[in-house]
């Protein structure tokens, strides 16, 4: 693709991001995040850990995050998805924890969806309502969460075979730290990548094609990169959890939440112009803008088609269509057999490898 194409996508994607509010969108979805993102964590290290381990897991996270929001930060979360995952005593207080995570963890994927609809100008009519629409959000959301457990752990095997990698050729190949370091830093990106684009083709209520949002993912993933830089610099040299005393710690997460989700909705904002100009949806636009500056017509003519809406299951006296539902079951029970047993290592390693006993009725 020509550098002036690029250029104008990126312009009109920015007026695009002014025009739909992204900025006071960034605010609602760092609110949410919040309050989900000890959960969201509880459950991926639950889903991870039960392949690599709780501690690899919680390490490999923790360096992570001190990258992203520096040490008082992560320290901030690291406490919150202590308290969180937290083994509570009798049957109905953990069923009821693990239902609240449950929510809890969906609740800001349930808010990207809606400003990704927003995004998309899904009509009213076309967006998820009813108690089905509102189960299939959540289960959507869920899946998310697994989809970023699974990447998680493909991200600590290639780390852990580019540091062996790297143990081994360190002695005969000088310079081998710079390469390795490189391909680890290409590989995070290709992850970032794959992760945008599986959110921006499954969460809006539209039709999207595989084709329209790799690019913007792609360009969402740069600017994530590298603005991990220039958020990290400005937060050090500001000193910004100093400023806030004993809020600090929040001040920090909520700055780099929001940073992160305007970053999103640019990246959503391009991929829907991308998408209308270069894409799938390049007939349907051009005829918008036709009728657009075509004179008013007749009362009784037909309107533009609106972008497709994702298409519904099909419904069979009055329920849905086995297939998907067979499909958000299966996701759900193996998130939720993740959680169970992660509840009950803990359980064995609090009470010295027995299970606590029941009290007697």
């Amino acid at each position: 693709m020509k550098p002036s194409i690029l250029l104008d996508l990126a312009r009109k994607s920015v007026i695009a991001w002014i025009d739909d509010y992204a900025p006071s969108m960034g605010a609602a979805i760092s609110y949410y995040t919040a309050f989900s993102i000890a959960p969201l964590l509880v459950i991926v290290i639950a889903v991870a850990g039960a392949v690599f381990g709780d501690e690899a897991v919680r390490g490999s996270l923790q360096s992570q995050i001190s990258g992203l929001v520096g040490h008082e930060g992560a320290a901030a979360i690291q406490g919150l998805v202590a308290s969180a995952s937290e083994p509570r005593e009798g049957a109905i207080a953990g069923t009821t924890s693990i239902v609240l995570l449950l929510v809890g963890a969906t609740t800001v994927l349930g808010e990207l969806q809606s400003a990704l609809d927003r995004i998309w100008h899904v009509p009213e009519k076309d967006k998820p309502s009813g108690l089905w629409g509102l189960l299939r959000a959540r289960f959507l959301s869920f899946s998310l969460i697994l989809a970023l457990a699974f990447l998680l752990m493909a991200s600590l095997a290639v780390s852990a075979g580019i540091a062996a990698v790297g143990s081994w050729f360190g002695d005969f190949v000088p310079g081998s730290e710079v390469l390795l370091q490189l391909v680890n830093t290409v590989i995070s990106l290709c992850i970032s990548c794959l992760l945008f684009a599986v959110i921006y083709k499954l969460m809006p209520s539209v039709e999207i094609a595989w084709r329209d949002v790799w690019i913007g993912a792609a360009v969402t993933a740069l600017l994530f990169e590298f603005g991990k830089f220039l958020i990290g610099l400005y937060m050090g040299k500001a000193g910004v959890g100093s400023s806030y005393a004993a809020a600090g710690a929040l001040a920090v997460i909520l700055i780099w939440v929001y940073y992160a989700a305007q970053v999103f909705l640019l990246g959503a904002e391009f991929t829907k112009i991308f998408a209308a100009e270069h894409g799938s949806f390049r007939q349907q636009a051009a005829a918008a803008a036709r009728q657009a500056n075509a004179p008013p017509a007749a009362a009784g003519a037909p309107k533009a088609a609106a972008p497709p809406a994702r298409a519904a299951a099909p419904e069979e006296d009055g329920l849905p269509e086995p297939g998907p539902v067979a499909t958000f079951v299966a996701t759900a029970v193996l998130g939720l057999a993740a959680l169970v047993l992660d509840r009950r290592r803990r359980d064995r390693r609090r009470t010295g490898g027995r299970l606590p006993a029941r009290k007697p009725t």
